[in-house]
Order: structure tokens, then C-alpha cells, then sequence
């Protein structure tokens, strides 16, 4: 057989036992004491939904890797101890029921389920915590709706409603009631021991009539005896007769007094408990007085506590708030002065690159005048000139004029005009000529734009003949 083939039998029986080995580490069997919970993909229910969890009380089951995985539930009892204190009865008369309950995960297919849904994680002291804070509401609601004397007489009934209400609530987490156990049933006004006393004192009082009864039966009885015989020997003993009835009727004095002061003594006795149960009633209300007094100071400390609380607690929150918002401020401030930085230097280097771009311009523009400065300003005025000379003009261009009247006699100051085209002719000479302005500039009108001749070599203008019109007016 060649290598090759060897090596790739012995690779596949490697993968076989591996992926046996993977089949027999996820083969999960659940012992009697647990409850196997397996979660992740488990199928749907029977209306279509996705199961939660599946529960295996029991047997054994494969988890599927990656989709599947497991954990348990320990069915072990917990014992749980309700010291339920100041419980108000259905006669508002507060008692305190001491008991212990025995709990424990349910098997039944439904509250397994639950107990999956709900108790899955958690620590057994908790699902006790939890547990203990529904049996002290059940535990409560139940005394509510019953008398101290159905409580104390008829334990029957109190277990069999605290057991119903209990476990009903506890189904819903998944838990089931094994046992519960009263301890004791007392009360802080003394109702349950007054209760006790009275059917003792009950009882001895019919237990003392009983032998009164049967004591006067027999002094009846005997009576009888007595005076049958006396009858009969009356005749012979008269002396003994009359000796014997002041001796009975000294008897019947003395066991008159005997039942006066037997009954003074009941009656002291009597009037003694009723007494000593009304002081213990007393005591009792005293003691409820104080305890209320107590339980109202601790609810004002406890709402006090928590004003303060929430109060210190909204302090902090508007400090926080009023930092974020200064340093949101802060951040703000400091982005809009980068900004502006930054527009400030965008502006710098494009007025810079203007500046370059012109320097370059003008130096381009000496450099083919020759390097001559001044050809350089005529050839850079010849091309602003037309812009120059329309800047000149529009001086007076929007001057606005609603009405000008003019008395024109023709004389013209002795200059042959009118005085009408003098006042034309002097407002357009109101503005600077061309040259003036350059000069005024400091620059030398070129000799190819046209010299300038001086005033007094100018020729004299013809002066104009006109008709003397007198009292004649131009109205424009």
C-alpha cells in the first residue's frame, strides 16, 4: 500500500474519532436532582411561536453545537423563614405570624417552563429572596380576610388558604409549596391570651358549678335520710328531735355563710381578671401608640432622606449640565475664532497674490517700455484714458436743476455774448481740465495727446453780434 494512502487513512480515522469525541462532549445527561435547560434554536410551540427554552426532567439530550447550549436547575428544597410581623387581621387587630415555608423548582411541564423563563441564572439565595417577597404578600393578603378566632381556632383552614394563594403565585415563577409550618400566632394587643384566658376562667367556673350541683344532691339526699329516720323515732326520742334540729338549723347557718363567702370569693376573683384584662388591654393600646408614634417618625426620616436625595441629586445634574455647556461654549467660541483666523488668512494671501500679480504687471510693463518709468505711465494713462475723460464728464452728469431763470439784458459784460450762454459756458468750465488733473496728480500730459498753449498767446474769440433786446426773459 503507498505512503500516500496510509497517511490519508490515518487522517481520516483521526477526523472520526475527533468528531466522536465532539458527539460524545455534547451528549448531555440530566440527573435526578436538576432540570436540564437547553436554549437557542429549540423548534416552536404547537401555535406556531418560538420556544424559549426546552426543560428535561430526566434522561439525556444532544446539544447541538454553536446553535444550542445548556445549564441546570437545582431542585434542592430551600427552607424559608417568614417572620411576618404586624399583619392587620379582617378586625384591623395586627398579629405577628412566625413561619417557615419549604419551596422548591417544579417538575410540571408548564411551571418547569417558567422556572426556564424565570429562574435560569440566578443563585439559589436569590430565587429564596424572591421566593420570600411573594409569600409575605400572600401570607398578608390571607390573614386580611380572616378573624383572630377563625386564625387561632381553625388552623385547618388558615394553612389550607395560605397554601392555595402561595403556591398559585409561585407556579408563576416556576416554584412549587412542599410544606409550611406555623410556628406560633400572636398579637400585640394581648386579643389571642385574653381569648385564652377567658375559656380557662369559662372552664373552671362550669367545673365549679358541676360540684356545687352534685354537693347539694347530696345534702338533699342525706337530708332525706336524716329526716325519715328522725320520723321514725320521733315518738321515743322527742328530746333527741328537737336537740337534732337546732343542730341541723346551726349547720344550714354555717353553710349559709360558707356559700356567701364562696361566693364573695368568686365574685373577688371575677372582678380581679376583669381588672387585670382591662390593664393588659391598656398596656396593649399604649404599646400600639408607641410603636405607631415610632413607624410615623421613621416614614418622616425615610421621605425626608429621599427629598434630599433627589434634591442633591438635581444639583449635581445642573452643575454637570451648566460644565458641558461652558465647555460646549468654550469649544464653540474657539472653532468660530479658527474659522475667522483662517478666513482673515485665506483674504491676506489672496489680497497678497493681487498685489503680486500686479507687481509682476507693472514690471512686465517697464520692461517693455525699456526700462523707462515714465513711458511706462503714458503707455498705462493711454489705456485709462477713455475711463479718466468719462469720470470728467459725469461730474455734473446727475446735478439736478428743476428751474433756472435768467434776466438777460444781451450785454454780455461788454463781451458781445449773452449772458445766458456765459452761464452755460462757465459751468462747463467749472470742471478741471484734463491736464489740470494730471497735474494735480503730478504727471506731465504726454506731447501725443496735444500741447498746451499758453493763455496769453491764445487767439481773442469772436465775439458775437447780437441785437440788444431789453426787458426780455428766458425762462428755462
Amino acid at each position: 500500500m503507498p505512503p500516500s494512502v496510509i497517511i490519508l487513512l490515518c487522517v481520516l480515522a483521526v477526523l472520526v474519532f475527533t468528531m466522536f469525541l465532539v458527539v460524545l462532549s455534547r451528549y448531555r445527561r440530566c440527573p435526578s436532582d436538576k432540570i436540564l435547560v437547553i436554549y437557542g434554536k429549540v423548534g416552536t410551540n404547537s401555535d406556531g411561536t418560538t420556544r424559549s427554552a426546552k426543560c428535561i426532567h430526566g434522561g439525556a439530550a444532544f446539544i447541538w453545537p454553536v446553535i444550542q447550549s445548556y445549564q441546570y436547575l437545582d431542585l434542592t428544597p430551600m427552607s424559608i423563614n417568614v417572620d411576618l410581623t404586624n399583619a392587620l387581621s379582617h378586625q384591623n387587630i395586627r398579629v405577628d405570624v412566625p413561619s417557615r415555608f419549604t419551596v422548591g423548582i417544579s417538575v410540571e411541564p408548564g411551571v418547569m417552563q417558567n422556572a426556564a423563563e424565570r429562574l435560569l441564572g440566578l443563585k439559589l439565595a436569590e430565587i429564596q429572596e424572591l421566593a420570600k417577597d411573594i409569600i409575605f404578600g400572600q401570607l398578608r393578603l390571607v390573614i386580611a380576610t380572616m378573624d383572630i378566632e377563625e386564625i387561632n381556632t381553625d388552623r385547618d383552614k388558615f394553612l389550607e388558604a395560605v397554601s392555595h394563594n402561595v403556591e398559585t403565585e409561585l407556579k408563576k415563577i416556576g416554584l412549587r409549596l412542599i410544606n409550611v409550618n406555623v410556628t406560633d400566632i400572636t398579637d400585640e394587643s394581648g386579643y389571642i391570651e385574653a381569648l385564652g384566658k377567658e375559656a380557662a376562667a369559662k372552664a373552671i367556673n362550669d367545673a365549679k358549678k358541676s360540684v356545687a350541683i352534685h354537693n347539694r344532691d347530696g345534702s338533699i339526699g342525706e337530708a332525706s335520710a336524716l329526716k325519715d329516720q328522725r320520723i321514725s323515732v320521733a315518738e321515743s326520742n322527742a328530746n333527741a328531735i328537737n336537740g337534732e334540729n337546732e343542730s341541723m338549723a346551726e349547720i344550714a347557718m354555717s353553710n349559709a355563710q360558707l356559700r356567701e363567702k364562696q361566693a364573695e370569693a368568686q365574685r373577688r376573683a371575677t372582678t380581679a381578671e376583669k381588672i387585670s384584662a382591662a390593664k393588659a388591654l391598656e398596656e396593649a393600646y399604649a404599646a400600639e401608640q408607641l410603636a405607631e408614634k415610632a413607624r410615623a417618625e421613621r416614614e418622616f426620616a425615610t421621605k425626608q432622606a429621599d427629598i434630599i436625595t433627589a434634591a442633591r441629586i438635581e444639583k449635581e445634574r445642573m452643575e454637570l449640565e451648566a460644565e458641558a455647556e461652558a465647555e460646549q461654549n468654550r469649544r464653540r467660541a474657539k472653532g468660530e475664532a479658527d474659522a475667522i483666523f483662517a478666513t482673515m488668512e485665506a483674504q491676506a494671501r489672496g489680497v497678497q497674490e493681487v498685489l503680486e500679480k500686479q507687481a509682476l504687471g507693472y514690471a512686465k510693463i517697464v520692461e517693455a517700455a525699456g526700462g523707462d518709468t515714465s513711458a511706462a505711465i503714458q503707455m498705462m494713462l493711454v489705456d485709462k484714458i477713455e475711463q479718466l475723460t468719462k469720470i470728467q464728464v459725469e461730474a455734473i452728469k446727475n446735478l439736478q436743476i428743476d428751474k433756472i431763470t435768467v434776466w438777460d439784458s444781451m450785454g454780455g459784460k461788454g463781451e458781445g455774448g449773452s449772458t445766458t450762454a456765459n452761464f452755460l459756458s462757465g459751468m462747463m468750465k467749472a470742471i478741471p481740465p484734463l491736464s489740470d488733473t494730471l497735474k494735480m496728480a503730478g504727471i506731465q500730459i504726454p506731447e501725443f495727446l496735444g500741447k498746451q498753449i499758453p493763455v496769453n498767446e491764445a487767439e481773442p474769440a469772436p465775439q458775437a453780434v447780437a441785437e440788444p433786446q431789453e426787458n426780455e426773459a428766458a425762462e428755462k
